[in-house]
């Protein structure tokens, strides 16, 4: 079952109002989305998702709260170009939660899961061609290496591609972990599974996540209405470094100008950050999934 992270934080610091746009960047399976719709009557909801079938099922979830809403079967990356063709240049809130959800993981045939035997996969968009498959058994051993460790910061990295290479053609998932297992040093298999870091720098890979976040989100910031707030849920360093390089980018006066006795209105900050918000307490004990998550929330303020 899937349980969104930092449900509570996310709606109260998104300051909804009964008519607010609001757009849901990552629908998944519309545990955000269905509270948002909750809190917007008059309002309307635009919500982004590559994947067909947890589009499929927010679409149930939805259409019971209200039919105030669209979503957008698309990566989040081509956020302006959908908006605008929905005559759409300006929005009150945007929400980017960046897990993995949970039935893409429980799902074994998505091939997401170091857990369960599957073939190697890890689309988001099942109708891409590049796949997990084609990355284990294709790259060559300085871009497996680079990948391994730029997107899983896996410091076995060059030894696990070694393995990888020697044992190809590798078809599933399992396959794959027990060939990073037996490519690490014993007292490492002790820490976490080994093969973390690497399935999550072959997802990034397959689904080139931080350069698609990294778009989308200054898109967010242009589309954003003054009074206006993004909340982005991170799960990992890489995605929260580039969420907090962007959002200090924005927030902050240019140095140049920081000892002027008054700074001119046209060189303020556009933006300033609001919070930044880590699980509750309870929240860690009752969501696995919630202990590697932070909530950035930045607004507009001219």
């Amino acid at each position: 079952m899937h349980i969104s992270v930092l449900l509570e934080e996310c709606i109260n610091n998104l300051n909804l109002k009964e008519d607010s746009i609001v757009v849901d960047c990552t629908l998944g399976y519309a545990g955000h989305s269905s509270e948002i719709l909750k809190r917007i009557k008059k309002g309307y909801l635009y919500a982004f998702d590559q994947d067909k079938e947890a589009i499929s099922k927010a679409d149930l979830k939805l259409k019971e709260i209200g039919n105030n809403y669209k979503i957008i079967n698309s990566n989040f990356v081509n956020l302006k170009e959908e908006l605008n063709k929905l005559n759409i240049n300006e929005v009150d809130c945007i929400l980017y939660d960046l897990g993995v959800s949970s039935p893409q993981l429980d799902e074994k045939e998505r091939g997401f899961s170091f857990h369960q035997d599957a073939r190697l996969d890890m689309r988001m968009n099942q109708e891409q061609e590049l796949d997990a498959y084609y990355v284990v058994n294709n790259y060559d051993l300085n871009k497996l290496v680079d990948i391994f460790k730029k997107y899983g910061e896996e410091k076995y990295a060059l030894s696990i591609a070694k393995g990888i290479i020697k044992d190809r053609p590798i078809t599933t998932t399992l396959e794959l972990a027990e060939i990073i297992k037996d490519n690490v040093p014993f007292s490492y298999k002790k820490e976490k599974h080994p093969a973390r870091k690497v399935f999550q720098a072959i997802r990034i890979e397959v689904n080139d996540e931080l350069n698609v976040f990294e778009t989308s989100l200054k898109q967010a910031l242009e589309l954003i209405k003054i009074g206006g707030r993004i909340e982005v849920i991170t799960f990992h360093s890489l995605e929260d470094k580039i969420c907090k390089r962007i959002f200090d980018e924005v927030s902050k006066v240019d140095k140049n100008l920081k000892n002027l006795p008054i700074i001119p209105i046209e060189y303020q900050p556009k933006y300033k950050i609001v919070g930044n918000i880590d699980p509750s307490d309870n929240e860690l004990i009752n969501n696995n999934r919630a202990r590697s998550a932070k909530l950035r929330i930045i607004e507009r303020v001219r």
